[in-house]
């Protein structure tokens, strides 16, 4: 039997392995020996097919971090699944859906059509070919072919484990949810006449952004607020360099929109001493990336109104704070020296180079945002939703290893489990919560049930010797 009639057998369309592939061609005269069977396939497959993890990539070729590689296969052993890596090639005029196991084995179907339905039938029948539980981790384009699949209960995507991609606005038919709370629609107008105020009393506005849930609906109101005009002033990110790859992928999305100007600081004392939680402890790191950055960041561009996303529910010293909150020439904040607020009548006037703070969210409740999220089908970092995800318990709190550099402690294991986060800020000191919520409908429900803060798992709120208060008297939004 020559080569090319071997590999015409291995891409009709039908499911194989090298071994069921010698097996169906051993009745023929001329039928090959297992051995060149195996040689043949290896060459033709050779060498784009891969079958070690540390070759797994994204779609944009970033390589699974190293430091869950061994500790993902101790998971799957523990767990009885096998790990399969899920990749498309094209050869010969057909699309190739392979599964290859870290031993070497592949499993294989040619697809004519390139078309995902197509793809994802081969991959549906490829997993039920191949029993027993299964863990698939995609390798370059496959991701997406893989989390819309609809997949056995057997089989499990590990999509998740890989480092995110850029961050995708959900399709045009994702359209809002159909629910109307009245209690919503009263937040949402006094949050647009703050918003109003504040930028007619200012000179020089903007609008501090973390990313996080409070900042999307805080930007969602204030979009409103100016409509159809663009936000008239820009979004200051403060970066840590300690943020979760999502969040940056979700940032590199907000400053490719037209309709938002959106302005990056780092502090620079924070690069020449390259600071991190794990050397300089989180007090410190926080007080020069976050407070000593704000403060800075501040007086370079002497914004006078400040927009905060921080709700009085959060935290005791937030529930002090005044929707306009007064600050200091040096950015100080006293809450025993604080203007009333009666009847929705603000104090704006600035005087001897003080500045203005305004908190349009105050009065909102972490299960309010959640609600008008979902009414408002507003726009989110894909951590607030639950997923598979690499974590170490440290300290009461479920740390995600979201890169290489997070330095495991002796004998610290690496957990895998379905996790989200209900704050985000630096991922060393943002612990996540178990959860099976993959909608913000399920977090909706969740949190009508829960009564933990969601600053619980906020390791800065907790340094002994720096409470939020201080660190707010010190400059810290």
């Amino acid at each position: 039997m020559t080569v090319s009639n071997l590999i015409s057998s291995a891409l009709d369309g039908s499911l194989w392995s090298a071994k069921s592939l010698h097996e169906s061609l051993a009745g023929r005269q001329d039928a090959p020996s297992e051995r060149t069977v195996l040689r043949t396939i290896s060459d033709f497959f050779a060498p784009e097919v891969i079958t070690d993890l540390d070759e797994v990539t994204n779609s944009e070729g970033h390589a699974l971090n190293p430091l869950i590689t061994q500790p993902l296969k101790n998971w799957a052993s523990s767990k009885r699944k096998s790990l399969e890596i899920l990749q498309v090639i094209e050869r010969d005029g057909c699309n190739l859906v392979i599964l290859a196991n870290l031993a070497g084995r592949l499993m294989w179907t040619a697809v004519k059509d390139a078309d995902e339905t197509s793809l994802q039938a081969a991959l549906v029948r490829l997993v039920i070919a191949r029993g027993g539980g299964v863990g698939i981790l995609p390798h370059g384009d496959t991701a997406q072919m893989l989390e819309t699949a609809d997949l056995p209960e057997s089989a499990q995507s590990l999509a998740s484990l890989l480092p995110p991609v850029a961050y995708r606005p959900p399709r045009p038919d994702w359209t809002p949810a159909q629910t109307s709370h009245r209690h919503l629609d009263e937040l949402e107008r006094e949050s647009i006449e703050i918003i109003r105020e504040a930028y007619a009393a200012a000179s020089n506005p903007a609008m501090l952004f973390s990313m996080g849930k409070d900042s999307m609906v805080m930007l969602s109101l204030a979009l409103k607020a100016f409509a159809p005009e663009p936000l008239p002033f820009p979004l200051a990110v403060i970066d840590t360099r300690w943020k979760f790859q999502d969040m940056y992928r979700f940032r590199e999305y907000l400053q490719s929109r037209a309709d938002l100007s959106v302005m990056v600081y780092i502090n620079p004392e924070a690069i020449e001493r390259d600071m991190n939680p794990f050397d300089f402890g989180s007090a410190l790191h926080t007080d020069i990336t976050k407070t000593q950055a704000l403060r800075k960041v501040l007086d370079q561009h002497d914004f006078d109104f400040v927009f905060g996303g921080a709700r009085r529910d959060e935290e005791k010293s937030r529930a002090k704070e005044r929707v306009f909150s007064i600050r200091s020439a040096s950015h100080g904040w006293d809450p025993k020296n604080q203007r009333p607020e009666l009847w929705n009548l603000y104090n704006t006037t600035l005087v001897d180079g003080q500045k203005m703070r305004v908190f349009p969210l105050s009065n909102w409740t972490e299960l309010d945002i959640w609600r008008y999220i979902e009414r408002e089908s507003i726009e989110l970092v894909p951590l607030y939703l639950s997923k598979l995800r690499p974590y170490v318990e440290r300290n009461g709190s479920l740390i995600m290893i979201d890169d290489e550099r997070f330095p495991l402690e002796p004998d610290e294991k690496v957990h895998f489990d379905f996790i989200r986060f209900r704050t985000l800020g630096c991922y060393p000191l943002t612990g996540g919560v178990k959860s099976r919520a993959t909608s913000v409908s399920d977090i909706v429900t969740e949190i009508e049930a829960t009564h933990v803060s969601e600053r619980s798992s906020r390791v800065i709120d907790f340094d002994a010797g720096a409470s939020m208060e201080q660190k707010k008297k010190d400059g810290y939004f």
